[in-house]
């Protein structure tokens, strides 16, 4: 049976004891969890990681949290839980109104921020979400791989698998598509959305080199199926991040 896929959060705060018991809790409930202290590593991550949701702190040490929740949202449709050691309603309004998706006060327990990312979660993924539909794919998810669109990377349990530009179109394409046929022409159709360059080897070919990278038994896969006389398919299921 495949794996769930894990959505992941970021956290961003300064204080390394709080850092710590909400990855470790996190972690152990499902989530795959990256942590920071500061706005311009928190930047680095977003660019490089598709991230699901942000908790940031509100106050860490010599930046402006508002200021960065705010480009965060110019930036991007990433939910965000603000949380903050004051007790400041005008904070939490303001925090709000620059759109973050909830807010917690210190200190707060682990169950709760569990069940608040939860609920945020199953808010923004749902159909409602128009907007962040709208916007341009980011990456895509399958079992415990994901395929990071705007830096090209292809990860395992965040180990990168190198990949060709060739491999990297052709799987774009595929999981663009998932559980539909695909023919040889429209794989090469669809693989210039995402490169200029023309494949110089065969389709076949590169599907081969693909499954060596991806499939435990090649000779067997379970993710790549050959379509005989049509194509290929992607056949597990695929999450979309935009």
């Amino acid at each position: 049976m495949p794996e769930m896929i894990q959505p992941h959060i970021l956290i961003v705060d300064d204080d390394p004891q709080i850092r710590e018991l909400v990855q470790e809790y996190l972690t152990e409930n499902a989530l795959r969890v990256s942590a920071t202290s500061t706005g311009q590593q928190m930047a680095t991550i977003l660019e490089n990681e598709a991230i699901d949701l942000v908790i940031l702190d509100l106050r860490l040490a010599g930046e402006d949290g508002m200021t960065i929740a705010r480009t965060l949202r110019d930036k991007s449709a990433i939910p965000i839980i603000i949380v903050t050691g004051v007790r400041d309603e005008a904070d939490r309004i303001m925090g709000l109104e620059l759109g973050a998706d909830d807010y917690l006060t210190k200190p707060f327990s682990p169950r709760e921020l569990l069940a608040r990312i939860r609920t945020v979660l199953r808010r923004t993924k749902g159909p409602a979400l128009t907007e962040a539909r709208q916007r341009e794919v980011r990456a895509y998810r399958f079992v415990d791989f994901e395929l990071n669109l705007r830096t090209r990377r292809l990860t395992r349990h965040a180990q990168r698998i190198e990949l060709t530009n060739g491999e990297f179109n052709l799987l774009s394409a595929l999981l663009a598509a998932p559980q539909r046929i695909l023919t040889r022409d429209q794989l090469l159709e669809a693989s210039r959305v995402y490169d200029n360059e023309v494949y110089d080897r065969s389709i076949d070919v590169q599907i081969l080199r693909l499954r060596r990278k991806i499939e435990a038994d090649p000779s067997q896969p379970q993710f790549i199926m050959t379509e005989r006389g049509v194509g290929y398919s992607f056949s597990c299921p695929v999450e979309i991040l935009y």
